[in-house]
């Protein structure tokens, strides 16, 4: 009699949506290599490259009906690489690095705040895992780390192309890194993008606004890179800051509304 062990071993794996996560894990990895050649625009451009690989593996495995427990978990594998390791090694290797010199103790704090980014990427994506199918679908908790890594990678893109050194900006890479970081463990809520409707008719205006990034991504890749998930970052700070001050005034006038309308003053229990 065949278990159900035998059944899954038989079954074997699916090659195509494999085969992009296998991709941006390389692009991930080689993004590390990179890293600590001293190719950091390099690095950047393949942190990038695993970031679209990622997008896609998962669509192709819903559209060919392919998906499975092992693509789910190699998935979040090659994520912690390419979104965590990568992006922290590209950070410390750049710029945070040169903190040592500073003082032993910056130094210190250097490596600890690339650490820092890298665990929250590996809590992010647990977190994920074990909140799939329980929490709304159109938003994200915490930032997700794709975006995490395109701010921080991005960043280091446009010093690049500017030519500026990342030992003269340690001192912005260091917060920029430790902040990013705990963002992704932050209970702020992110839009996810999953409950727009692809398949129904959009106005011609779509288009054209379509039409306009991919110029813009062609002549400055980088800095739209930095503005759009920057903005992206910062916009789930904003929203959490406004439905804080809406729930305060609607507790507010609830709390009015609840008092008694006509309260007697002393004055008129003594005419009484």
């Amino acid at each position: 009699m065949m278990t159900k062990l035998d059944t899954a071993k038989r079954k074997g794996i699916y090659l195509l949506p494999n085969l992009f996560t296998t991709g941006a894990l390389f692009a991930g990895f080689y993004s590390i290599i990179a890293g600590i050649q001293g190719k950091y625009e390099m690095a950047c451009f393949c942190i990038f490259i695993a970031a679209l690989l990622d997008a896609l593996d998962g669509r192709v495995a819903r559209l060919t009906n392919t998906q499975s427990e092992f693509g789910e978990q190699y998935d979040s594998l090659s994520d912690l690489v390419s979104f965590g390791v990568a992006p922290g090694l590209l950070m410390y290797n750049w710029s945070l690095l040169y903190l040592s010199p500073v003082h032993p103790v910056l130094g210190k704090i250097g490596w600890l705040a690339a650490f820092i980014y890298t665990v929250s990427g590996a809590l992010r994506l647990a977190r994920f895992n074990t909140q799939i199918g329980v929490i709304d679908k159109a938003y994200f908790q915490g930032l997700p780390s794709p975006a995490a890594a395109a701010v921080v990678t991005s960043f280091v893109w446009i010093s690049v192309d500017l030519e500026l050194n990342g030992a003269d900006l340690k001192y912005i890479a260091l917060p920029l890194t430790i902040i990013t970081g705990l963002l992704m463990v932050s209970r702020i809520r992110y839009y996810s993008f999953k409950t727009i409707p692809f398949k129904e008719n959009v106005s011609f205006i779509w288009i054209l606004l379509l039409v306009l990034v991919f110029v813009l991504l062609t002549i400055k890749t980088a800095w739209v890179l930095f503005v759009v998930f920057t903005g992206y970052a910062l916009s789930g700070i904003i929203w959490t800051m406004v439905s804080v001050k809406r729930k305060r005034a609607l507790r507010k006038k609830t709390d009015k509304t609840a008092k008694p309308a006509t309260d007697e003053t002393p004055e008129a229990r003594d005419e009484d």
